[in-house]
């Protein structure tokens, strides 16, 4: 599914350059769940940046489902992230002047899927994830953790290969905390890869295994 080779990312300001990942390299398979762990500034959101072709990296090979992606040209990636990853982030970046419907049907519009079709998705999606009651609700009215639940739904609505998670737990109480982790866990035993950064030991707890960074690299 990933396979990565070298990577190298570093950023220049001025007359300094800061090396945020340093020759990293490793494997995860299709269908995996798998944690990415370490302190904070040690690149492992940079990372994931990477994986998910938000970000360049500055020398190295990505290659994803057989794809060499790194290569890519910014259209071809912007075709690849809309079709093929789903994110979810520890700050939900919901858009605030669509209400939940709008927030989960978005992926769906980005692909020219058909509305009738969309709207079937969008309410299967809702009704899995508990927040039919809340449809016509804006992220200003909702919780923490209804607004990470949206997020899941946006994110997996269009079936992605992949999702990328940030720190998908990092706003939410403990409660609310171990519901998103239950539904990503549920997404992944359906089939779907998936890539977690975080700090918390109980959620990579759950993944099949932890990869851990300092200062860039991959240790043991």
């Amino acid at each position: 599914m990933i396979t990565v080779e070298n990577l190298c990312k570093s950023f220049r300001t001025e007359e300094v350059e800061t090396i945020a990942l340093s020759n990293v390299s490793m494997n995860i398979e299709e269908g995996e769940f798998v944690a990415i762990m370490g302190p904070s500034g040690c690149g492992k959101s940079t990372l994931l940046n990477i994986l998910g072709l938000l970000d360049n990296p500055t020398s190295g090979k990505y290659t994803l489902g057989g794809r060499v992606v790194s290569a890519l040209k910014e259209r071809q990636r912007t075709e690849v992230r809309k079709g093929e990853i789903g994110f979810v982030f520890q700050s939900f970046n919901l858009i605030d002047e669509l209400n939940v419907e709008e927030n989960i049907e978005l992926p769906l519009t980005y692909l020219n899927i058909p509305k009738k079709e969309r709207k079937e998705k969008v309410r299967q999606m809702m009704q899995r994830m508990n927040i039919t009651h809340r449809a016509k609700h804006f992220p200003h009215q909702l919780s923490g953790g209804q607004q990470q639940r949206v997020a899941i739904a946006r994110a997996v609505v269009f079936g992605p290969k992949l999702i990328l998670a940030d720190e998908p737990t990092g706003n939410l109480d403990s409660k609310n905390g171990a519901e998103v982790m239950r539904l990503l866990a549920e997404l992944n035993q359906e089939g779907t890869t998936i890539v977690m950064v975080t700090h918390n030991e109980h959620d990579a707890a759950i993944a099949h295994r932890t990869i851990k960074i300092f200062d860039g690299k991959i240790v043991k």
